[in-house]
Parts: structure tokens; sequence; C-alpha cells
């Protein structure tokens, strides 16, 4: 099972988040991350963001990345979305 958690902060709290899961054995990895972002950035109504070359940086080393306004083609009213591996197969 794939697990990926979001998480969306403001002035240093969680506002909401959200845990998506993938159970499919046929995805590569980074299929999987994907579409966990797209579903996670839909269930709080936002755009996907943009992966910048600090956020596969930081993904690659710690299976978790953050992403501020940078990453966001429209204006954000929270400081940033984390996402987060929580469980692979």
């Amino acid at each position: 099972m794939f697990r990926m958690w979001g998480k969306v902060f403001a002035d240093n709290h969680l506002l909401k988040d959200f845990v998506v899961e993938n159970p499919s054995l046929d995805m590569t990895r980074t299929k999987k991350v994907f579409a966990a972002l797209e579903t996670i950035a839909h269930e709080f109504d936002l755009a996907v963001p943009i992966w910048l070359p600090s956020n596969i940086s930081d993904f690659k080393r710690h299976a978790k990345t953050r992403f501020t306004q940078d990453s966001f083609i429209e204006a954000i009213d929270f400081d940033y979305l984390e996402i987060q591996i929580i469980e692979e197969d």
C-alpha cells in the first residue's frame, strides 16, 4: 500500500490534512507520487504545484517536501503545502 500525507500550514499551524492511498502494484513510485499530489491538490481546491529543483532534491532525500508560493501560479492563502510519503509497497 502506498500512502502520502498532504498538509497545509499557515503561521506554523496545521490548517488541514489529507491522506491519499493507492493500493495499485502496477504503477511506478513516480506515477503514484504525481497522482497522489493531484488528488491532494484537488481535495484542498488548489492548482497542482510546480516541482522546483529544491523540491525534487528534498523529496529524493527525505520522501518529503514543501511547496511554497514559488511553486504555485496563483496566490495562496497559507505558508506552504507539505507532502510526505508515510507508507510504501
